[in-house]
């Protein structure tokens, strides 16, 4: 299959993301180094440890993103129960404890002579944040590059949307508790309802008022659409703002982007294969594995961000962990798309 295939039906923007996450990263920390004034400034503005202005264009990002989650298909569950509790058990049964154990090996084992202790426990903190928020948005894009059941994949998504009230913020305690770091409840809840709960059920209510008063062809065709860019415009302002931040952290530690991208990049593998494979081993059809795969192997790193922002802040190297989740999730998706249509012939015919 050409690039050119492959890349169809994803947005130039979203093609290009790490290179317009590396510019922002230059551009933050020469910000940083030479402007100090200016994240020295942004610093003051917040409330219970959430920067508003990042907070703002956090919203910028998500809330374009719930408009497109569909909670009326969750009645269609029952008629193909397999791939959703493929979909469960992979994302919050394994991906998150998975990502603790490989981060963990890394930071404190393969790379102890490189990164101190302390910094150490920060990227694997970064990195649970990033484990336990499956992806929510994306995997529309991944699902469509890989031919998936669009109706499915919606409710794959709106299923996952309401286990993260439930189920992401124990989880993040627990696990960060294992590794030491002190979690304070009142900010992590605080984090999800402003970065899901609001977001989630405006974004309902948004979308029900719009088909209800348009169709949803408007909807979908016209009215989505407008909110792309502002949603790609808030996520790399985001990130200049962070990297102006980290402008020092990353001056003294150029190799830990890499360092950091190494174990990220082995779990989104890992927790691809096992969803893809067990789709397999119960005789799903492609079009239900390709997205269970992809919507596990992806991350809901904007949430993941907002909330190491919320609880660290924002010039901590647990905000910096998450953005190179953001650095690596298109190459890598886009090459787990590759192999998903590469190996179409491994299941039955749809």
């Amino acid at each position: 299959m050409t690039e050119k295939k492959v890349d169809s039906g994803i947005g130039f923007f979203e093609k290009y993301l790490t290179l317009w996450v590396a510019l922002c990263m230059v551009v933050g920390v020469l910000i940083g180094k030479y402007m100090p004034a200016i994240p020295n400034f942004l610093g003051r503005f917040e409330y219970s440890n959430v920067s508003i202005p990042i907070a703002i264009l956090i919203w910028l990002m998500i809330y374009p993103m719930m408009m497109k989650v569909d909670f009326k298909s969750i009645k269609n569950v029952g008629k193909e129960p397999k791939g959703l509790f493929v979909t469960w058990v992979t994302n919050w049964l394994i991906k998150p404890f998975t990502m603790y154990a490989i981060a963990s090996f890394f930071f404190y084992v393969v790379f102890k002579s490189i990164i101190p202790v302390d910094l150490a426990k920060d990227y694997l903190a970064g990195a649970v944040l990033l484990g336990a928020a499956p992806c929510t948005a994306m995997v529309f894009v991944w699902s469509h590059l890989t031919k998936g059941n669009p109706a499915y994949t919606v409710v794959q998504v709106a299923t996952n949307d309401l286990i993260i009230l439930i189920a992401f913020t124990p989880i993040v305690v627990f696990l960060l508790g294992v590794s030491g770091v002190a979690v304070p409840w009142s900010t992590l809840v605080l984090s999800v309802v402003l970065f899901v709960v609001i977001p989630l059920a405006g974004g309902s209510l948004t979308r029900n008022a719009v088909i209800k008063n348009k169709g949803e062809e408007y909807f979908n065709h016209s009215f989505i659409p407008k909110f792309n860019n502002i949603t790609i415009v808030g996520l790399l302002l985001t990130l200049v703002i962070i990297f102006s931040f980290q402008g020092e952290v990353i001056l003294n530690n150029p190799l830990h982007i890499l360092l950091i991208a190494i174990p990220l990049t082995i779990q989104t593998f890992f927790i691809f294969f096992i969803a893809y494979l067990a789709s397999k081993q119960l005789k799903l059809p492609h079009n239900i594995a390709a997205p269970a795969g992809m919507i596990g192997a992806s991350n809901f790193f904007e949430l993941a961000v907002a909330v190491a922002i919320s609880l660290f802040g924002a010039d901590s190297p647990v905000a910096l962990a998450t953005v190179v989740g953001v650095l690596v999730e298109v190459p890598v998706m886009l090459t787990l798309v590759k192999i998903a249509n590469g190996t179409k012939h491994w299941f039955s015919s749809e």
